[in-house]
């Protein structure tokens, strides 16, 4: 069985911005905001997702996921806004 892979930015309550991946992205938001997601979060609930995409597999997602995280905050912004740089 293959799983459908997510990559996913979520908002926190402080205004950071957390990505992640999963193949369920409403069973991790909910482990976010019990604190059971990543320590990063556990201290800033709750978090809300604010984008997300699919990957084709967990290679990718991973990929992505990394691109993700070494943009800049403006660049993440952007991206969550459906707007260019």
């Amino acid at each position: 069985m293959t799983s459908q892979w997510t990559v996913y930015i979520l908002r926190c309550l402080d205004g950071s911005l957390y990505t992640g991946i999963t193949t369920d992205i409403q069973k991790r938001v909910e482990a976010h905001n019990a604190g059971r997601g990543a320590a990063y979060t556990a201290s800033r609930r709750p978090v809300a997702v604010v984008w997300k995409i699919c990957a084709t597999s967990r290679s990718a997602a991973l990929i992505q996921e990394s691109a993700i995280k070494r943009l800049t905050r403006q660049e993440k912004l952007a991206l969550i806004n459906g707007t260019s740089m």
